[in-house]
């Protein structure tokens, strides 16, 4: 385990597709567990779930869902290129350990399921049902990707590698079924654990000046 500080977590989080199939103490799961429901949610309902796969059948089973569901992902990625940002060598590295993660997600010792329960929506007067349900739509994310993000930096700080993936959404029958859940409750990421054969390092990003705007957009902040 390391002791390493705030912004050296965030700024060395890097997505860490190929692991060890080492086991991971469940002590230290609870860790990275603990600092999830550390996160915000809104209106603090606190609606999140975790599902943690390790039984070594249901792995291999979510494993097979997610190859499929990548299927269809390598076809979005070959469509849509090498984005401008990124060098050549970036995109390779990208694209060469996500296939391996394609192929080896049932590996992982651990797989993290953040789930996140459906709220009702009040019908009461005075309240526009169905914009009120088209918003809550649009924000369930807030309440549970805090939580995925809070997981990434525990992990970083114990030394475990991870990552967040959607693939599997593309399938999202198939998920329900195999880990039964339940029908008022989505999955939002898969995020295998385990100890990592990369090393951790500081992560590539766009320039602040390109991505930040000051009070009107277009004007440039002064990064």
């Amino acid at each position: 385990m390391s002791d390493i500080e705030l912004f050296q977590a965030i700024h060395t989080a890097r997505s860490l597709r190929r692991l060890k199939p080492d086991p991971v103490p469940e002590g230290l799961i609870t860790q990275v567990l603990d600092a999830a429901i550390r996160a915000p949610s809104g209106g603090n309902a606190q609606n999140w779930a975790f599902l943690v796969v390790r039984d070594p059948e249901l792995r291999r089973s979510l494993g097979a869902v997610y190859r499929k569901a990548s299927d269809i992902a390598a076809k979005v990625y070959a469509a849509k290129g090498r984005p401008a940002h990124m060098t050549e060598r970036q995109y390779e590295r990208m694209m060469s350990t996500g296939v391996h993660l394609w192929n080896h997600m049932g590996d992982a010792p651990v797989i993290l399921v953040p789930c996140l329960r459906r709220l009702e929506v009040p019908d009461a007067p005075g309240i526009d049902l169905a914009a009120e349900r088209a918003y809550a739509e649009r924000i369930r994310g807030a309440s549970i990707y805090p939580a995925v993000q809070n997981i990434i930096l525990a992990c970083r700080a114990l030394g475990l590698g991870t990552t967040i993936t959607t693939n599997h959404l593309r399938c999202e029958d198939d998920v329900r079924v195999l880990l039964s859940l339940p029908d008022d409750v989505d999955s939002f990421a898969l995020m295998p654990i385990g100890w990592p054969i990369d090393r951790f390092g500081r992560v590539s990003r766009r320039p602040l000046a390109e991505v930040t705007h000051a009070d009107r957009w277009g004007n440039a902040w002064p990064a």
